[in-house]
């Protein structure tokens, strides 16, 4: 469908081809190579000024969403007056700040796409502090030598199956793939990987994919239609969104929706371990707060909050889309207070002194490049530099894995490094023991080979940290590891 803006923004564009009739369309294949279906003219300073509104707004969202974060589980929040601000700049958080070490290592290394172990590397020098859930679970993981995605595998990590980190680990790999919403997924899904699989893969495709068309398309019903051609529609997002979708049209109080929500995707009575912290009720409350704010920023921000559970994360999230619509120089006309400084409170051996703006410079560096590597150019014209991007359709990259927690495939994949690794180093023998705890493996070898596995043992009670995290696991993921651990006599480290 073509369609002409208005705005000066763009010379020409072609949106990309919503689904008509999802009910009774195929699972997309895995897309090898990006589908193209257009190609779009954007000014550079309009690109750039899109690029760090997304920025400012999701950090905005973040930070201002904090006090909310948790707050409100069983009720809805009660914020009836909300002016967007950051009058003592922005500080670190890990809803920005995990994607801002990648973004560093992007920009230095030139590699969008960067490696496994490199990955490790850069985590074990900047992100050793103030992360939770699957973050820090698979931080512990890379200290016993495994490399993403393994650290992110479901059978691994007992977090990675509902943790909202493939959510607000995504949203600069949407920015920085403007109109190339499959790239944008790719992306997100190389460095969500690390810590989450199966359903929160998902809303990494859905949220990426939504930011990346925001770009030239500013209908917000058609940004979720993006999303949803981006997702598996097996999943389990894909019938959130449906549903949320439907809730919001038919209510038009916000309560009522969140009421609703609440009831059907509260699982585990609400607790923020599980439900607080879940895909479940945060994918809602983010397309939610997008569709009740209508456009509006500061309002999308204000249903964020009061939607509640892990409110600062669905409220950058939302915000991103909309900042990415409204661009910095529209926020800046708002005259709120925003104070140009992203102060380093929590990663290690990283930048003292970045502000919003050097941050935003990173982004806008990087999607140039992201857009040459996908085919598009940079131009010169009588308007000034033009981005030339080949406009990328929304489809689902990857869908969910059968069955969720890959175990035949881990099993087939590490029990030759199991095996060897228990009269290997101490590291080796730890890391082999892990696995084995994990795979099923724990009582054959104690049979087996039973003076190797007890060195094993004795070799993964020198990585305290993941022992302890094994014995506070969440219950209804983590049980199958607790309880094998306790049966191999391990205990939770004092």
């Amino acid at each position: 469908m073509r369609k002409v803006l208005t705005a000066l923004s763009l010379v020409f564009i072609c949106f990309l081809p919503q689904s008509c009739s999802k009910e009774t369309e195929e699972k997309e294949p895995v897309a090898e190579e990006p589908i193209y279906v257009d190609r779009v003219d954007i000014q550079s300073e309009v690109l750039e000024d899109k690029i760090r509104g997304g920025l400012l707004s999701q950090i905005i969202g973040n930070l201002n969403g904090l006090p909310h974060e948790f707050k409100y589980i069983d009720e809805p929040g009660a914020v009836e007056n909300y002016t967007p601000s950051l009058a003592e700049g922005a500080r670190t958080d890990d809803d920005t700040d995990i994607e801002w070490v990648y973004i560093v290592e992007m920009q230095r290394s030139g590699e969008v796409f960067i490696p496994a172990e490199r990955i490790s590397q850069i985590w074990k020098e900047h992100i050793n502090r103030k992360i939770w859930c699957a973050n820090v679970y698979a931080r512990q993981l890379m200290n016993l030598g495994l490399d993403p995605p393994l650290t992110g595998r479901i059978a691994l990590n007992p977090w990675s199956i509902f943790n909202i980190s493939g959510q607000f680990i995504c949203e600069s790999f949407g920015l920085i793939a403007p109109a190339m919403p499959q790239s944008a997924a790719m992306l997100g899904l190389n460095y969500t990987h690390v810590t989450i699989d199966g359903e929160p893969a998902q809303a990494t495709q859905l949220f990426t994919s939504m930011i990346a068309t925001a770009f030239i398309e500013s209908d917000l019903e058609k940004i979720i239609e993006a999303g949803l051609d981006a997702i598996d529609p097996e999943s389990e997002i894909y019938s959130i969104v449906t549903q949320v979708r439907s809730w919001c049209k038919e209510n038009p109080d916000w309560r009522v929706t969140r009421a609703k929500i609440k009831d059907k995707y509260s699982r585990y009575g609400g607790e923020p371990a599980r439900d607080g912290n879940g895909y479940e009720l945060n994918t809602s409350s983010t397309v939610a707060a997008l569709i009740y704010g209508g456009g509006d920023l500061a309002e999308t921000l204000r249903i964020a909050f009061n939607f509640g559970w892990d409110a600062d994360n669905n409220a950058a999230t939302a915000a991103t889309i909309i900042g990415v619509i409204k661009g910095l120089k529209w926020i800046k006309a708002q005259g709120w207070a925003i104070k140009d400084i992203y102060r380093n409170e929590t990663r290690d051996s990283m930048p003292e002194d970045e502000t919003i703006t050097s941050f935003g410079d990173r982004l806008v560096d990087i999607a140039g490049r992201v857009i040459l590597q996908y085919g598009g150019e940079e131009v010169s014209s009588g308007a000034g530099k033009i981005f030339r991007i080949h406009v990328q359709r929304p489809v689902n990259v990857e869908p969910l894995p059968e069955p969720l927690d890959r175990l035949e495939e881990l099993r087939e994949q590490l029990l030759p490094e199991v095996e060897s690794g228990l009269s290997g180093s101490s590291q080796e023998r730890a890391r082999a023991a892990y696995l084995a705890l994990c795979l099923g493996e724990a009582e054959r070898l104690r049979l087996e080979r039973s003076s190797e596995w007890k060195q094993a043992l004795r070799a993964l009670r020198n990585y305290p940290e993941l022992l302890k995290l094994v014995f506070e696991a969440p219950e209804h993921s983590g049980e199958k590891i607790t309880a094998r651990a306790k049966a191999e006599g391990l205990k939770k480290p004092k």
